[in-house]
C-alpha cells in the first residue's frame, strides 16, 4: 500500500461533482468573499465525506467488482489496500467532514450527516430499486446545491432546485443507459458483475427517460434566465445568452453516450472531453461576468 493507492481509493477526479455547492454564492453574490470562504469549507467537507462513501461502497461491492473487467482494478478489489485500511481512512473523513460541517453551520453538518444516510443505504439495498437508484443519485447533488445555499444562509431560489434536480436526474439516467450499451456490447462482462437493477431497465425505457429529462433541464435553465426574479437579482436580461453553452454541453453528452465513450462516469468525462471542459469553463466565464458586471 502507498499514497497513490490511497488517492485512488478517494476518487478525488470526483470532485468536480462538488462543485455545485458553489451554486449559492455564484448565482446569490460571487463578491461575498466571506460567504465564499465558508463554501470553499463546505467543498472540502463534502470531498471527504464522497471519499468516505466511495470506500464504503468498493468494501460492500469487493466480490462483485472483483468480476468486473473495469473494476477489479479498484485498490480493494485488487488487493492494494486492504479492508482494514480502507475501513479506517473512511472514518477518519468522515470525521474530518462533519468536523467542518459543524464549523459551517448547523445544516450543513445535517446536509453532510443525511448525503452518508442516503448513500448507505443506496450502497445497501436502494441501488438495486428502478427510478429511484436515479432519484436517489440526484438527491446527492441536491444536497450539494442545499449546503451551498441554506447550509450557508443562503435562501435558495425554486430555479436553482428544479435546474439541479433535473440536470442530475438526466446525468442518472444517462448513466444506467451507459451500462447497458456496455452491457450490450461486451459479451465477456461476468452477469455477477452487473448492477442487478438494470434487469429491470430496457433500452427504450432509458431513452425515454433520459431524453424527457434532458429537454427538462434545457426548459427549466432557459426559463430561469428571464424569469422576472432572477432579472431583478442580477440585474441583467442576458443571462439567455448562456443557453447555448447548456444546450450544446447536454447535446455533446448524449453524442459521448451513444457512441459508447461516455455516461459512466460524469467527473471523467468532464475532464477528458476536450468540448465538454471549454464548454463549462466558457458557461462559468460568462455567466460570472454577466453576474458581476450586469449590462
Amino acid at each position: 500500500m502507498n499514497i497513490i493507492h490511497l488517492v485512488r481509493l478517494c476518487r478525488p477526479h470526483q470532485y468536480i461533482k462538488n462543485f455545485f455547492v458553489f451554486a449559492g454564492p455564484i448565482f446569490y453574490d460571487v463578491r461575498e468573499y466571506d460567504l465564499l470562504l465558508k463554501d470553499f469549507l463546505a467543498f472540502i467537507a463534502f470531498s471527504a465525506i464522497s471519499s468516505a462513501v466511495y470506500i464504503i461502497n468498493d468494501m460492500i461491492d469487493v466480490d462483485a467488482d472483483r468480476l468486473h473487467p473495469k473494476k477489479c482494478k479498484r485498490p480493494i478489489a485488487s488487493g492494494e489496500i486492504s479492508v482494514r485500511s480502507a475501513l479506517i481512512l473512511a472514518i477518519l473523513l468522515i470525521t474530518s467532514a462533519f468536523a467542518l460541517g459543524v464549523s459551517i453551520s448547523l445544516w450543513a453538518f445535517v446536509f453532510l450527516a443525511l448525503y452518508m444516510v442516503i448513500n448507505l443505504g443506496y450502497s445497501i439495498r436502494w441501488k438495486h430499486i428502478p427510478v429511484i437508484d436515479v432519484f436517489l443519485i440526484s438527491s446527492g447533488f441536491m444536497l450539494r446545491i442545499l449546503i451551498g445555499t441554506v447550509g450557508l444562509g443562503i435562501q435558495p431560489t425554486s430555479w436553482i432546485l428544479l435546474c439541479g434536480f433535473m440536470l442530475t436526474l438526466f446525468l442518472g439516467f444517462a448513466k444506467r443507459r451507459a451500462e447497458l450499451l456496455a452491457l450490450e456490447n461486451n459479451n465477456d462482462v461476468n452477469p455477477a458483475s452487473i448492477r442487478r437493477v438494470l434487469d429491470d431497465y430496457s433500452p427504450e425505457m432509458i431513452e425515454q427517460l433520459t431524453a424527457i429529462s434532458a429537454a427538462c433541464t434545457i426548459i427549466c435553465y432557459s426559463l430561469y434566465t428571464v424569469s422576472p426574479e432572477t432579472v431583478a437579482r442580477h440585474h441583467t436580461t442576458n443571462l439567455i445568452y448562456t443557453v447555448p453553452f447548456v444546450v450544446y454541453g447536454i447535446f455533446r453528452y448524449l453524442f459521448l453516450l451513444h457512441r459508447g465513450t461516455g455516461g459512466n462516469d460524469t467527473a471523467r468525462d468532464m475532464l477528458q472531453d476536450p468540448h465538454l471542459l471549454v464548454t463549462g469553463l466558457l458557461w462559468f466565464v460568462v455567466i460570472i461576468g454577466l453576474i458581476s458586471w450586469p449590462m
